[in-house]
């Protein structure tokens, strides 16, 4: 037999709060979650899938709006093949960049960490602060060290 779930069920498989849920709800975000005679959110299995890609499209970066639009498409059926293709094809290339752009902020921060792992740091960042403090006299403008 199949299996509902309550609100509180699929905040916590999900990790979400529940005003999470309802403001998803509220959105648009969830229009194939049925409500039973008392007007509560039963959810279902089907339900919990289509929940479980709103999140990742949530946490990949998709704006709400383009999200509501996935899920338009997906109740509009197979007709819409094209368009969630396009859609997600569209915010696959955008995470694409932001992952690389990831990648490249963290190759800074390696050089960092790499830097005050050195047996040198004390030295290194004592010659980078007096450069800047030579710098900034030279300009005549103040500097934030306080050292």
């Amino acid at each position: 037999m199949a299996e509902t779930y309550t609100i509180k069920e699929v905040a916590e498989k999900f990790d979400l709060t529940i005003s999470t849920i309802r403001f998803y709800d509220k959105k648009g975000l969830l229009p194939f979650v049925a409500k039973n005679d008392s007007g509560y959110r039963e959810f279902t299995e089907s339900d919990l899938n289509l929940i479980h890609t709103v999140c990742c499209l949530k946490n990949t970066g998709m704006p709400i709006h383009d999200i509501k639009q996935y899920i338009e498409y997906c109740m509009d059926g197979s007709k819409t093949i094209p368009q969630r293709k396009a859609l997600l094809q569209t915010h696959k290339e955008e995470v694409l960049r932001q992952q690389a752009q990831l990648m490249e902020n963290l190759k800074e921060i390696d050089i960092k960490i790499d830097r005050y792992n050195s047996p040198k740091a004390k030295e290194l960042i004592d010659a980078q602060v007096a450069f800047v403090k030579k710098e900034k006299a030279e300009l005549q403008l103040a500097n934030g060290f306080r050292v």
